[in-house]
């Protein structure tokens, strides 16, 4: 793709986030993140407490990427088949089978959002890294290809009562996990509890533009992102060593108050993390218009890539989401940049 091309594309992306910007307010970090993701092409867990507007931002999203945007509730009795087919008795008096939400929209499926993801079973689970992993799956006899999949999952991070924690690999098929949290702007919270055109989402989504990208061109567009958004041999040296800094970050003089820290890592990022932190610093680096990775690029995408795949020493665990900020802060403020 020409550069000429690239920068049609970076004005849509730019386009993008404004019509997202319209319809979820005070939230404009996360559209970056979540923008950043899609033309990455990566899986997104959603970091945030119930009502802030998670799934009016991903209908947002779908409405203006265009593709069909698919949605189920975790539950503890949810099983995998639930994902693929409904079967019900028809007027006829007889079993019917109808397509779940994996397969309703067939190879055009955008976005899938599975909401409180650690309330379903291990085996909800498995079934769903699959899909992500393969963007296929198997089923009546007949294999089923969703090549321009992005699957989004939250959890639920307050109840603990009949919920399955996601193991850490399992974790680090996501490609980031992003944060929402509710504006603390006096008038941005005044507008979201008393402007009543915030309480009808659906209403509130229609004024986003509709198929404003065409999402079955963004996996080859993602592509030329990525070959075309070069990293100096200092930046690619910068990105090794804070990749290090996150299995033995004693060695970097990292200090975080009431932990031992030789003791707070049981597992660093992983290779795909770092691949991942790196796809995303690239696109972030063309969202800004620059043909080159720069330390900001990575900044701007270490904590949301990074921070989710860390095992910690179940000592810590409690704590997980403090002791991960200030981690990831201290070790960019800590690590050399060139």
């Amino acid at each position: 793709m020409s550069d000429q091309n690239l920068a049609k594309w970076r004005k849509l992306a730019l386009n993008l986030e404004g019509e997202i910007n319209k319809v979820v307010v005070g939230q404009e970090s996360p559209v970056r993140l979540i923008t950043t993701a899609i033309f990455a092409r990566g899986h997104v867990l959603l970091e945030g407490d119930v009502g802030v507007g998670k799934t009016t931002l991903l209908k947002a999203f779908a409405r203006s990427i265009g593709g069909g945007y698919e949605r189920i509730e975790g539950t503890i009795d949810l099983m995998p088949n639930d994902l693929i087919y409904h079967t019900y008795l028809g007027e006829d008096g007889k079993p019917h089978v109808s397509n779940g939400p994996v397969l309703k929209s067939g190879e055009d499926l955008s976005i899938f959002f599975f909401n409180e993801i650690n309330r379903a079973r291990p085996q909800v689970h498995s079934l769903l890294l699959r899909i992500m992993a393969e963007r296929t799956l198997s089923a009546f006899n007949k294999e089923f290809k969703f090549p321009h999949l992005i699957v989004f999952a939250d959890r639920n991070q307050v109840e603990k009562e009949e919920t399955f924690e996601i193991p850490s690999a399992a974790r680090d098929r996501f490609m980031m996990e992003i944060p929402i949290v509710i504006p603390q702007q006096d008038d941005i919270m005044t507008n979201l509890v008393f402007d009543t055109k915030f309480h009808d989402a659906d209403k509130l989504v229609e004024g986003a533009a509709s198929n404003l990208l065409k999402f079955d061109k963004l996996n080859a567009l993602s592509d030329d992102i990525q070959s075309s958004i070069g990293a100096s041999a200092k930046l690619k040296s910068y990105a090794l060593n804070l990749w290090k800094s996150t299995k033995n970050p004693e060695l970097f003089d990292i200090k975080i108050s009431g932990v031992d820290i030789t003791r707070l890592i049981v597992s660093g990022a992983s290779p795909r993390g770092i691949s991942m932190m790196m796809k995303c610093a690239r696109v972030n680096a063309w969202l800004n218009d620059r043909t080159s990775v720069i330390p900001e690029d990575i900044h701007a995408v270490f904590h949301e890539t990074v921070a989710h795949r860390l095992v910690f020493n179940p000592v810590y665990e409690l704590k997980r989401t403090e002791i991960a900020n200030e981690l990831t802060h201290e070790l960019i403020n800590k690590v050399s940049a060139p």
